[in-house]
């Protein structure tokens, strides 16, 4: 989760995409969107083990956007496979 949070925060497409799920990766990540969010604090809510090789985190992230501060509290979803973890998807909160 962390190393996801420093992709988006260095804009580092490759990773976030190397690190996302088959079966819900996108084709393409545009990062490039302006103005470009500021990154600028995550807190980990809460870590779920599911099973050995399922897993949920549960985060807000902080970020700038046009110098207005906004926020993203979502829960993830995780697999692991052959011993790396993937993103899989995740429920955002209002």
């Amino acid at each position: 989760m962390r190393s996801r949070y420093v992709a988006y925060s260095l804009a580092d497409a490759a990773y976030l995409l190397a690190t996302w799920h088959a079966r819900s990766r996108p084709a393409t990540l545009d990062l490039d969107a302006q103005p470009r969010p500021k990154w600028i604090g995550l807190a980990i809510r809460a870590h779920r083990q599911v099973d050995e090789d399922h897993a949920e985190v549960e985060f807000v992230a902080r970020f700038r956007v046009g110098g207005r501060a906004q926020r993203l509290h979502e829960t993830s979803r995780f697999v692991r496979e052959d011993g790396r973890w993937y993103y899989v998807d995740g429920d955002i909160h209002d």
